[in-house]
């Protein structure tokens, strides 16, 4: 089974650096127990500029930002919802002569054929 772990932008441009100061991939992966792909990718993000803190907190605050958007429009979606069925309850009819609450509906009455 495959493992996943997290590593730092820290490491990923130490690790690009190495191979990039001219450490071998088989090295590399050897002494940190990585894939040589993985190093690969570290070693293009790094030269694309992609591991830069400023870079990665900038995605960050845009994944932030898409997120706290969604869940606006879904805050938005629901008050609409709430405020749609507040207005339907003021509307609804009841029966006069039944006392209704609204946590437990109407009460039953005592001729409406109890348990014998």
């Amino acid at each position: 089974m495959t493992r996943h772990r997290s590593h730092s932008a820290a490491f990923k441009r130490q690790v690009a650096e190495e191979f990039i100061a001219g450490e071998t991939l088989h090295a590399l992966s050897k002494r940190h127990d990585i894939s040589r792909q993985l190093i690969r990718i570290w070693v293009g993000k790094f030269e694309a500029g992609a591991l830069d803190d400023d870079v990665q907190a900038a995605d960050l605050m845009q994944e932030y930002e898409a997120k706290i958007a969604a869940l606006e429009r879904l805050v938005g979606r629901q008050a609409l919802e709430i405020e749609l069925l507040k207005g339907a309850l003021k509307h609804a009819p009841r029966p006069r002569s039944a006392s209704t609450s609204v946590v437990a509906g109407p009460v039953a009455s005592p001729s409406a054929g109890g348990v014998s």
